[in-house]
């Protein structure tokens, strides 16, 4: 339960810290997502479908972020016409649907095996302040996070 109250709080902050930027018209700033054709709507991407990868004439190719389902075009083309179905994160300038690319990685996901957790600190369900070592047991300390989740 403390970890379900954790990753919600996360997940609140991180929504409501990009609310006053989203009223702006140009923002510079990393997404991560799929990249997928844009023949491809926002419902095909999430359920993963197998047309979301293929090459299709005269379709672009797009960023699927699957945490807010939102598809982003993607300027220049060429920059990123060998990973379509890849998983990235891209760097660049958001002007109304479309990000002009200045760089792009392979998107992580998570720690590496055997690298420490960041400390935090945040308040539980009761109002209790948690830490990563309140949280701590005999054997260590599991979080999962599950960002998927359809709410």
């Amino acid at each position: 339960m403390r970890q379900f109250f954790l990753f919600t709080c996360i997940f609140a902050f991180r929504y409501l810290a990009v609310l006053p930027l989203a009223a702006q018209s140009s923002l510079s700033s990393a997404w991560s997502g799929t990249i997928v054709t844009s023949a491809c709507n926002a419902d095909e991407a999430f359920n993963e479908s197998p047309e979301c990868s293929k090459n299709v004439p005269g379709a672009k190719l797009a960023l699927y972020d699957d945490t807010n389902r939102v598809m982003y075009g993607l300027e220049p083309q060429k920059s990123v016409t060998a990973h379509i179905g890849d998983s990235v994160t891209v760097h660049g300038t958001l002007t109304d649907d479309t990000i002009q690319l200045v760089s792009m990685e392979p998107m992580s996901i998570g720690l590496a095996v055997g690298q420490k957790a960041p400390d935090f600190s945040l308040r539980d369900q009761q109002g209790n302040i948690q830490t990563l070592d309140t949280l701590k047991g005999a054997n260590g300390t599991v979080l999962l996070f599950f960002r998927s989740a359809d709410w």
